[in-house]
């Protein structure tokens, strides 16, 4: 099955939907660091959600709960950098 497909399945499934939500629930806590970046490539920046949906999509042996834990853990603003 080619890599598109594959991609697809996974952005159609109930475990994506579940990732793409805990992403933007995220993106709403101000206490996590997920400003979008800008994309030299495109008229439009690439948002935190996009940004990690695709790895996911692209990269299917990652356990994707264990990705959004450390994503999680590197985002997460302290008191000093607030």
């Amino acid at each position: 099955m080619s890599i598109q497909i594959n991609r697809q399945k996974f952005f159609d499934s109930d475990e994506a939907k579940a990732i793409r939500v805990s992403l933007e629930e995220m993106t709403a806590d101000p206490s996590f660091n997920t400003k979008s970046i800008y994309a030299a490539y495109s008229s439009s920046d690439v948002t935190f959600v996009d940004r990690h949906m695709k790895y996911l999509g692209d990269h299917q042996k990652v356990n994707p709960h264990q990705y959004l834990s450390n994503l999680r853990l590197m985002t997460r603003l302290t008191a000093r950098s607030k």
